[in-house]
């Protein structure tokens, strides 16, 4: 048995078509057959029935198919192992990074890094920090990007940004011209939330709890799964909302949304790596062009959404 043969008998099982597979793969109908051919009778199984002019995948096929393509997926790890060794002339980096740093962070490092290895592909899934940790722990992505608080053994953390998070509300409601406000103040208001497991969540509610404020009395009367989301219902009502400098900016310079006199500390932004991990050379390449140590990346945003160091 060979990896062409199982890529091969992958393809018509996927399409139940010899044609078609055979299209897909760039080779003649006869070489696509006689590679399943030879793949069953050197193991004297049928895997496939022939049902007038067509193929069937039976059930010693369907037996068969998710070993075959678990040994696939394995041969596609070597192969990007060598990739690796090759110097980054090809191959493909997965990344998972949560919504705020994906949003409106990363963009211009995946560009950067692009520009520099422009035959690496970069592919990036979106999660809160909960999901960013649990795709590197399991191995579904080889470094993620987080705000908020993360606590495990097998993760190693890099600092590699700041930011800041902005109390808002829109201008007309009452505590937009307040000179200063408490912590036991923002016990009174009505919280538009993001959802539990959001960084953005939990730098509030480790913030509020320094500041000497129950988080978990704080009222909440929405919870949404985005930071978007989160700011147009700010725009639209008469609650409060914690949200990044980052997705705040553009519509603080509107005077959309006003920020609250209550500062909250900076907050860092990490980079999640398995501790025991294969490290490919393109993770590395990757993490050379972010910024370097704890410094912000980018000067903080003040109340007004003007720059500020």
């Amino acid at each position: 048995m060979t990896l062409e043969q199982l890529r091969i008998f992958l393809a018509v099982a996927e399409r139940q078509h010899v044609t078609e597979a055979a299209r897909a793969l760039n080779l003649t109908q006869s070489a696509v057959s006689n590679a399943v051919a030879a793949l069953e009778e050197r193991h004297a199984v049928r895997l496939f029935d022939r049902v007038g002019r067509g193929i069937v995948l039976n059930e010693n096929g369907r037996a068969f198919l998710p070993e075959a393509r678990a040994v696939m997926d394995r041969a596609a790890l070597a192969e990007a192992v060598l990739h690796d060794l090759g110097g980054l002339r090809r191959g493909r980096l997965r990344l998972c990074a949560s919504q705020t740093i994906a949003g409106y962070w990363l963009p211009e490092r995946l560009a950067r890094f692009h520009a520099a290895y422009p035959a690496v592909e970069l592919d990036v899934s979106v999660g809160n920090t909960h999901e960013v940790a649990q795709a590197v722990l399991e191995g579904g992505c080889e470094i993620g990007f987080v705000e908020g608080a993360v606590d495990h053994a097998g993760l190693e953390l890099l600092e590699i940004g700041r930011d800041r998070l902005l109390i808002l509300c829109r201008p007309s409601h009452p505590w937009a011209r307040l000179a200063s406000l408490t912590a036991a103040d923002l016990s009174d208001a009505a919280w538009i939330m993001r959802e539990a497991g959001s960084g953005t969540r939990s730098s509030l509610e480790a913030a509020m709890a320094e500041a000497g404020c129950d988080p978990a009395g704080l009222p909440v009367s929405l919870v949404l799964p985005s930071n978007e989301a989160v700011l147009s219902a700010v725009q639209a009502g008469n609650g409060v909302a914690a949200l990044s400098q980052y997705v705040a900016g553009a519509a603080l310079a509107a005077g959309l949304v006003t920020a609250l006199p209550f500062d909250l500390p900076a907050r860092p932004f990490h980079a999640l790596r398995h501790r025991d991990r294969f490290r490919t050379r393109a993770v590395e390449a990757f993490v050379q062009l972010l910024p370097d140590g704890a410094a912000p990346a980018e000067p903080l945003i003040s109340r007004d959404g003007t720059a500020r160091r």
